[in-house]
């Protein structure tokens, strides 16, 4: 991407909403980037450019070699694997973990039966072990936990080879061993998919896998920092972004973040000593945003 700006008009007050602003990004063969940023920071907006959902208000972006606006987006959406939120709902609940990575070798939501060939078969197997997904194989998807599902759809999303892999938020809405599980799998993705790029977006530093190579931070549609992960997640760069103090630390190869002072949040400190804080001030609460593909 280069010169990328996104705005949308806002009938209501007459003016521009810009959503990304002066965006230049390149994601090469083999990278694993993780995007991250508070609500509202631009991320939808540009998971969406790099999907080929949608197009910039200025710029030039070129997903896969092909610059969108001179090429058939339809067809450049069928080399790239996606695992959002909104697919799960659409997949059929009754059939087996083993059917619902098969719909993914035709992009279909439901089995082409008929299409499915040997070859198929023994991809999707090998794709179940990849994410720890084996003893799932003969269960119905419906009765799988969300853990299980996010799994199958990362295994469904690899069935045709893609040549990029986008993740939106995979981690959501996950307790701790499913969470663990997921990561586990993306690490196992990335080793044996060395040249595949991945994006993957998170509000939560603990959610990176070790695997993820390179950094994005986004604030009210700007970069704040991107490149290597080592340099682009640092103190300064986090805080920035989220308009709060933190400290970084990283252990085998996983970050996590805590705020410097309790100080910081609006209504710590009352006679009780607990946070009198709103749903939408809380850390670490998202909230969507309407009328997107992606949920960021």
């Amino acid at each position: 991407m280069s010169g990328v700006r996104v705005w949308r008009w806002v009938a209501s007050e007459s003016r521009r909403a810009v959503l990304l602003d002066e965006i230049e990004w390149t994601v090469n063969e083999g990278e694993h980037w993780v995007l991250l940023g508070p609500n509202g920071a631009g991320k939808t907006t540009l998971l969406n450019l790099a999907a080929a959902a949608s197009h910039p208000s200025e710029g030039t972006v070129r997903v896969l070699g092909s610059r969108l606006g001179a090429v058939d987006m339809r067809a450049l959406r069928e080399r790239i694997g996606t695992v959002e939120p909104g697919l799960a709902r659409r997949l059929q609940g009754r059939s087996t973990a083993l059917e619902i990575v098969l719909t993914g070798a035709y992009g279909s939501i439901a089995l082409q039966s008929k299409r499915i060939e040997a070859a198929d078969l023994e991809r999707a197997e090998a794709l179940i072990a990849t994410v720890g997904a084996t003893p799932l194989r003969d269960r119905r998807y419906e009765n799988c936990s969300q853990g299980e599902r996010q799994r199958l759809l990362l295994a469904r999303a690899l069935m045709d080879e893609p040549e990029l892999l986008l993740l939106d938020e995979p981690t959501t809405g996950l307790d701790l061993p499913s969470r663990e599980r997921l990561i586990a799998s993306l690490d196992a993705m990335a080793v044996s998919n060395p040249d595949l790029p991945s994006v993957t977006v998170t509000h939560h530093l603990e959610e990176i896998p070790a695997s993820a190579s390179h950094a994005l931070l986004l604030s009210t549609g700007r970069i704040v920092a991107a490149g290597p992960i080592e340099q682009a997640l640092s103190a300064a760069a986090v805080s920035a972004a989220f308009g709060i103090e933190v400290s970084l630390s990283r252990r085998r190869g996983r970050w996590s973040a805590t705020v410097d002072s309790a100080d910081a949040w609006p209504g710590y400190g009352e006679d009780d000593g607990r946070p009198q804080l709103s749903g939408a001030e809380r850390p670490g609460h998202t909230q969507d945003e309407p009328g997107r593909p992606y949920r960021c």
